[in-house]
């Protein structure tokens, strides 16, 4: 569901400048499995974060 979301989104931007679309659509299909990955490293990173950071502290 999430990707034909992205999908039509990407079309309707790309339609905008007059083209048809289809470049739109696949770069829309695209952002929307990126952002669903960037999400996923974005919350390991903070996890990783707070515990080093937890370390830190009961060291110090």
């Amino acid at each position: 569901m999430k990707n034909l979301i992205g999908t039509t989104i990407g079309a309707a931007i790309d339609r905008k400048d007059g083209d048809s679309g289809v470049k739109g659509a696949i770069l829309g299909y695209a952002a929307s499995g990126a952002a669903k990955t960037l999400g996923k490293l974005g919350l390991l990173a903070a996890i990783g974060y707070g515990a080093v950071n937890l370390v830190r502290r009961r060291n110090a």
